[in-house]
């Protein structure tokens, strides 16, 4: 039961009220008084003889004005009200007491953490958090926020902490812990450049092959000579070879990419090499190629495989001096390009099936990159996923969806055939249509590339064991292409060597997708 007492200010005024429920032998749960005359007293439900003597006794009191019941205490609705404000936050927040303790987490921090399995309340922080000493930070009393990068179950946040001084209304002031407001990592609208680790601090890996990778690239970005970037579609290949560029000395220049793989090869050179006027019709104007376009700065051409041997053959010439003519005019044009080439596949198995120049690819292949498959480096997948998370809310323009625990390990299971650009697509889609804002396993729909087909083939009515063994063998590495699109990995994962394996998806025509 609660009781609203409305009052003029009297000394003494609070004692008569309590001296009255001490006459009453009433257990007093809790007394708020508030300064613009107003107190608020909770106790246990009373009997209707003994409330309805209560009642009068207290309006005697002098300078009372009104008695009534309520249905909360103040403190009780700000309770409620903080609640309800701090579940409704995007970011995971704590409010962890002067030794380290937990004793305030909001949903988003449970969802988080512990996926709402275990509790946190009363917990040290340090079991939740690694990467900054906070209990070392809370021994030091500080006065000041701070602002630091953590891991939370694998994910990188950019924590806020935030000291708590309580003021006892003497002037004196006592440490009480902090408030934490963990944030994802923050997006950059566009890169930064002349520092090489802000540019390349734009690829997101904690891993230690993207470790090494990063810091290869940043040494290669500086000289100017070819560069080859070689990894499976959808690692990311583009974003290095930009990193590249935007940490060298060409950065002020234009950065231009084309895909060789998308274009016939008349146009292909064309869009490469630029053409006269006249050259390709009567009335064709003269237009520049984008090694012209792209003077002082740096050109990639992805997918230089696909490349046809003419056209690779006017590109080692202009790797070789810098000069090339347009199409339909005999005058030499030199430019100053660097050239980035990435590839999907291994280039020295294009050269040794004849598909690719020798002496070309010992030309490019002078600086080599290899960016990891993501299913290589499953420990970046956290990191990648609240990135891109973040990234598609705000695309999609709504609040911010979190990513839950359970989510995040159905995320680390999967193989990812598609890498990062795959997880990237997955995670916008699945925030496109989810109706809450949490992630959970149940709203993200991955492709299944694991179950073969129920049904394999094994009927010999209309053929031999051979060809049933072949059917059979087919099935197998179409199945399993999709997570090894390479044939030194998928002769790694089958015990063969990788030249049996070409062989074999040759015969079988796996692996020629159109790109």
């Amino acid at each position: 039961m609660r009781l609203e007492i409305t009052c003029d200010d009297r000394l003494g005024i609070a004692q008569d009220v309590l001296q009255i429920l001490r006459d009453y032998e009433i257990d007093l749960r809790g007394i708020e008084v508030d300064p613009k005359g107003k107190i608020f007293l909770n106790f246990p439900e009373l009997e209707f003889e003994d409330f309805q003597h209560l009642m009068p006794e207290i309006r005697r009191i002098a300078n009372v004005k009104d008695v009534k019941t309520v249905a909360y205490m103040p403190s009780e609705r700000e309770h409620f009200e903080f609640k309800l404000l701090l579940n409704k936050l995007p970011d995971p927040v704590l409010s962890v007491d002067s030794k380290g303790f937990i004793d305030i987490a909001n949903d988003a921090a449970q969802q988080v953490l512990t996926d709402n399995r275990s509790e946190l309340n009363g917990t040290a922080i340090s079991h939740w958090l690694s990467g900054f000493a906070v209990q070392r930070w809370l021994d030091k009393q500080p006065t000041e926020p701070t602002t630091q990068q953590v891991s939370a179950s694998g994910a990188k946040y950019f924590a806020d902490l935030m000291p708590v001084w309580v003021d006892d209304g003497n002037g004196h002031n006592s440490f009480a812990g902090c408030v934490i407001t963990c944030k994802p990592q923050p997006l950059v609208s566009q890169w930064q450049r002349g520092n090489q680790q802000e540019v390349f601090g734009q690829i997101l890996g904690e891993h230690a092959s993207m470790k090494r990778l990063l810091k290869e690239a940043a040494r290669m970005a500086q000289l100017n000579v070819p560069l080859l970037i070689h990894g499976e579609t959808g690692v990311g290949k583009e974003l290095l070879a930009r990193a590249c560029h935007q940490a060298s000395s060409r950065a002020e220049q234009p950065f231009l990419a084309i895909n060789c793989a998308a274009l016939p090869d008349n146009v292909a050179e064309s869009e490469l090499f630029g053409h006269g006027k006249g050259s390709l019709g009567p009335y064709t104007e003269a237009k520049k190629g984008i090694f012209e376009q792209a003077n002082g700065g740096t050109v990639l051409l992805d997918a230089v495989g696909e490349m046809s041997n003419g056209l690779q053959a006017k590109l080692l010439r202009f790797i070789q001096d810098g000069r090339f003519r347009r199409i339909g005019e005999e005058q030499e044009v030199t430019v100053d390009v660097r050239v980035i080439c990435s590839s999907h596949d291994d280039l020295s198995e294009r050269v040794e099936a004849g598909k690719f120049r020798e002496d070309l690819f010992y030309r490019l292949n002078v600086l080599s990159l290899h960016v990891p498959p993501l299913r290589e480096r499953k420990s970046d997948i956290p990191l990648l996923a609240e990135h891109f998370t973040v990234q598609a809310c705000q695309r999609l323009g709504r609040s911010l969806v979190v990513l839950t625990r359970a989510g995040r390990e159905l995320l680390q299971r999967y193989q990812w055939p598609g890498n990062v650009r795959q997880l990237e697509n997955v995670l916008f889609r699945s925030i496109s249509m989810a109706e809450s804002d949490t992630l959970d396993v149940r709203d993200i729909h991955l492709p299944d590339v694991d179950s073969l087909p129920e049904n394999l083939p094994v009927d010999l009515e209309d053929g031999t064991l051979d060809d049933a063994v072949k059917k059979f063998e087919a099935t197998i590495l179409r199945r399993l292409y999709p997570s090894y699109p390479s044939t030194r990995q998928l002769a790694k994962k089958l015990g063969l060597s990788h030249t049996a394996v070409a062989n074999k998806l040759r015969d079988y025509g796996i692996g020629k997708r159109k790109r």
